[in-house]
Order: structure tokens, then C-alpha cells, then sequence
């Protein structure tokens, strides 16, 4: 059974920076496409950022582009977020995702529980 955990989450103020990991268990990363999603109380969960399985294609979405930065290890099956300059509309939970394909424009099939970003202003 696959089982994404990420960590890496917690209480910062505002233009902190927060590094978030994601690590597998169960399958390993290979091949596939990873990403960042993130869920506000009461909101529909946006997608943040996605890296293919290479590494050489990114997607930010216009709202953290500029300020969080992807990242993937492909030998230790970890992906990461760098989330800089931090805003209090950036205040959600976190969680990673595993590809349906190689590229993260084929979309995703399972998601993490998450870890929680709160951002104080």
C-alpha cells in the first residue's frame, strides 16, 4: 500500500520560509510525476507545483510563482517545496502527490494526508 508522508509544516510569521519534504513508502517515485497540493479551510484544494519525473519540466501556479521552489531526489524518493517569503493567504495544508505518468500534466493518483502551514501576519 502506498503511504506519501510529508513533513516540514508549521507556525511561521509572515516572509518566513518553510521547507516542506514528501517521502514514499510502499512504491518508489520512479517514473513518475510529482506535486504539491495545498487546501485552505472552506476552499477547493489547488494545485501548487509539479516536476516531472526528470526533473527538467516545473509547473508553479501564478499564485507562489517566484516564491516556492520545487524539487525532486529521485535516488532517495523524496520531493520537496521551498516556500519563501511567506504570506498569510499561503496558510493551508500541504500535501504531495504521485503522477499518473512521467509528466505532471497527466495527473495525479494519490494524495498525502498533508502537513499543516499556518502563516501569521
Amino acid at each position: 500500500q502506498v503511504q506519501l508522508v510529508e513533513s516540514g509544516g508549521g507556525l511561521v510569521q509572515a516572509g518566513d520560509s518553510l521547507s516542506l519534504s514528501c517521502a514514499a513508502s510502499g512504491r518508489t517515485f520512479r517514473g513518475v510525476a510529482m506535486g504539491w497540493f495545498r487546501q485552505a479551510p472552506g476552499k477547493e484544494r489547488d494545485f501548487v507545483s509539479g516536476i516531472s519525473w526528470s526533473g527538467s519540466k516545473i509547473y508553479y501556479a501564478s499564485f507562489v510563482k517566484g516564491r516556492f521552489t520545487i524539487s525532486r531526489d529521485n535516488a532517495k524518493d523524496m520531493v520537496y517545496l521551498q516556500m519563501n517569503s511567506l504570506k498569510p493567504e499561503d496558510t493551508a495544508v500541504y500535501s504531495c502527490a504521485i503522477g499518473r505518468g512521467s509528466e505532471y500534466e497527466s495527473g495525479f493518483v494519490y494524495w498525502g494526508q498533508g502537513t499543516q502551514v499556518n502563516v501569521s501576519s
